[in-house]
């Protein structure tokens, strides 16, 4: 599968910067949450989203059987390793042990990302140890 400019995804993905956070939105400009800016990029870079999203929980903590977001992204995107994640990859995150991975961002640079993230909206920050070792799947967005 021929995979997207990552240059191409990286600016997408800026343009939401400042986007307000909103619980399963995804409106440039008016409201998002970190799926919700996965979309808004996919639909920009690649087109319409394959199928609806349902809705989902915020929890974080959130356990079970099923990887439920990584198995969506894993089938409509290319799945690579988490160490060679380049910039404009998209990085799931497993924000507690044992938990599911349940936040999103795009790599923008070897060290740094972009996400919405509650209370705070779109933002680019560095990617720091701490954000670092909760990635748990990366993926590379598709070719138009």
């Amino acid at each position: 599968m021929k995979t997207a400019d990552p240059s191409l995804v990286i600016a997408v993905a800026r343009s939401w910067l400042g986007t307000p956070y909103h619980d399963q939105a995804s409106l440039r400009g008016v409201g998002c949450d970190c799926l919700g800016l996965a979309r808004g990029v996919w639909r920009e870079v690649v087109g319409p989203e394959p199928f609806p999203i349902p809705p989902y929980s915020r929890d974080w903590g959130e356990t079970g059987p099923r990887e439920v977001l990584a198995d969506g992204a894993r089938a409509m995107m290319p799945e690579i390793a988490t160490a060679d994640s380049p910039p404009g990859a998209l990085i799931l995150f497993r924000m507690m042990p044992r938990a599911i991975a349940k936040h999103v961002g795009i790599l923008t640079g070897p060290d740094t990302f972009l996400h919405a993230y509650e209370r705070l909206g779109v933002i680019e920050e560095p990617l720091t140890p701490a954000w670092r070792r909760r990635i748990a799947f990366a993926f590379l967005f598709p070719a138009r």
